[in-house]
């Protein structure tokens, strides 16, 4: 038991003994070891320090060494920008200097040009005495030879010229009156050719009015309608004038222009077949008939086209020709004429042995100035070669519808062939006939004066030429205006025409209103 306690003893001491020797032992390795790796950081940070020192120096060299490169850059470019100024100064200066140079000789030469000028000019006024001495020692020897003094011897001179201008005179004023006799008389014809020329009709009565039948005399107070108000609407929509008398079951329509005329009748017409009358309706025909009309007109043109056999026209050109089947020439239908002409001017090129198609397409085209003739300023023949060269037709057409009067030489065969035919057309027995009426050139000469004022909306000579109707925009003219308006028209129509009795001028502003109920 002692031992055994002793042995207790023994082992406790021991470990008593262990604890702190073994804690001095790993405190002192631990400490130890903790040396070891702090010495290892500080190496580390050492290493650190010294590579980021490094590393900052030569960040800053190579700052230092762009820094420098940008300033040596700069410096050249500033250099090289001052030598360049330099040089553009050196050449202005050079430039100047060269201009003085120049000032400089051209002012020498000026002082020298102004001296020979005085000079010459004291040359001049020499030799002016010297001449004035000799006119003076000439007039002297001739007053001396002649007996005469200088003022009797220009009286003498200024009578002996005064005769003889008097004599030269009376016989270039003779000249000159025969000259003008002679003009005159040849723009006289001149003017009455064209005047006759233009004229749409021989006989008014027979070319300017239209009859339209009636079903039964109550259909004209129908037409009339309340205090006139349709019979106005149709006249002043068509252009028309309406003559209803004492004539059972008829209404004529009479105007100057055949298009309009005929818009009259197709929408008179369709009124009384429909037997609604008022203004609202009457405008509604007046439109379905102008419709009407310039549908006719091209289908008038393309059956003309047809029957010649001629293709390839300008429409525009095809339209013109339908009209023409409302114009005349001393009572000769001059769509009719046209065909004609064309159909000639193609036997004969068949005779002769030149193109049949372009004799017949000159043919055709060769009075197409006419359906516009009264629209336009200048001859019908003018008017056709400004249409065909508008529309691009071949220079052989146009020579051809140049030529047909004679007014240029033909150029070629299908011209002077496209003349035959229109001769032969026109001499035929029963083609026109010659009485001449220069009313309707008159009438259109009053509604171009009229249209040519501002606020004029459309115009239409009514009554044979005795009445023009104004109709105005009423946003432009007011009631003020209208009698200042009236009062100019009749001014410029007393300047520019010349026409029997007098000519009454009714201007007519009217305000619609209109709207819609829903």
């Amino acid at each position: 038991m002692p031992v055994q306690i002793i042995v207790v003893i023994a082992v406790a001491v021991a470990l008593i003994l262990a604890v702190p020797i073994t804690f001095f032992a790993t405190s002192a390795y631990n400490k130890k070891v903790a040396e070891q790796k702090i010495g290892s950081a500080e190496e580390k940070a050492r290493g650190i320090i010294d590579e980021a020192v490094k590393t900052a120096e030569t960040k800053k060299r190579e700052a230092l060494l762009e820094a420098k490169e940008e300033t040596i850059k700069a410096k050249n470019d500033l250099d090289k920008e001052i030598k360049e100024r330099r040089a553009e100064i050196q050449r202005n200066e050079r430039r100047i200097v060269q201009k003085e140079e120049n000032l400089d000789k051209k002012l020498e030469s000026i002082e020298k040009r102004e001296a020979g000028f005085t000079a010459r000019e004291e040359e001049l006024n020499k030799q002016k005495a010297v001449v004035a001495k000799l006119n003076e020692e000439r007039v002297q020897e001739l007053e001396r030879i002649s007996g005469l003094t200088s003022e009797q011897a220009k009286e003498y001179l200024l009578k002996t010229v005064e005769d003889d201008v008097k004599l030269d005179t009376a016989k270039l004023i003779k000249e000159m009156e025969n000259q003008a006799k002679e003009e005159a008389s040849k723009k006289a014809k001149d003017y009455v050719v064209t005047a006759i020329q233009k004229c749409a009709a021989d006989h008014v009565a027979e070319t300017t009015i239209s009859v339209v039948p009636l079903p039964n005399d109550e259909m004209k107070g129908r037409i009339i309608g309340r205090e006139g108000r349709n019979i106005r609407t149709l006249e002043t929509l068509t252009g028309v004038d309406l003559i209803i008398d004492d004539t059972p079951e008829a209404v004529v329509l009479s105007g100057f222009d055949p298009i309009r005329r005929e818009v009259a009748r197709i929408a008179l017409e369709k009124l009384i077949v429909d037997g609604r009358i008022h203004p609202a309706r009457i405008e509604e025909m007046v439109e379905k008939a102008k419709k009407e009309v310039e549908t006719m007109i091209r289908e008038e043109g393309e059956a003309a086209t047809l029957e010649v056999g001629v293709h390839g026209i300008h429409p525009e050109l095809v339209r013109l020709l339908g009209r023409m089947k409302f114009r005349t020439s001393y009572g000769q239908n001059a769509l009719k004429h046209s065909i004609e002409v064309a159909q000639i001017a193609g036997l004969l090129a068949g005779e002769v042995g030149v193109d049949v198609r372009t004799a017949k397409r000159a043919g055709l085209l060769h009075d197409i100035g006419k359906s516009v003739d009264h629209e336009v300023e200048g001859s019908h023949i003018q008017i056709g070669v400004e249409l065909c060269r508008k529309y691009k037709e071949s220079p052989l057409i146009i020579n051809a519808v140049e030529a047909h009067h004679g007014d240029v030489e033909p150029e070629t065969l299908i011209a002077c062939l496209v003349q035959a035919a229109d001769t032969i057309s026109a001499a035929r027995p029963g083609a026109r006939r010659e009485t001449l009426e220069t009313y309707s050139n008159r009438l259109k000469q009053l509604e171009d004066i009229t249209n040519g004022f501002k606020g004029v909306d459309k115009s239409f000579a009514i009554q044979a030429g005795r009445e023009i109707r104004v109709m105005v925009v009423p946003e432009q003219i007011n009631d003020a205006d209208m009698v200042l308006l009236a009062r100019n028209i009749s001014k410029q129509i007393e300047s520019e025409l010349e026409y029997p009795g007098q000519i009454k001028v009714n201007v007519i502003r009217e305000s619609r209103v209109i709207d819609y109920a829903k």
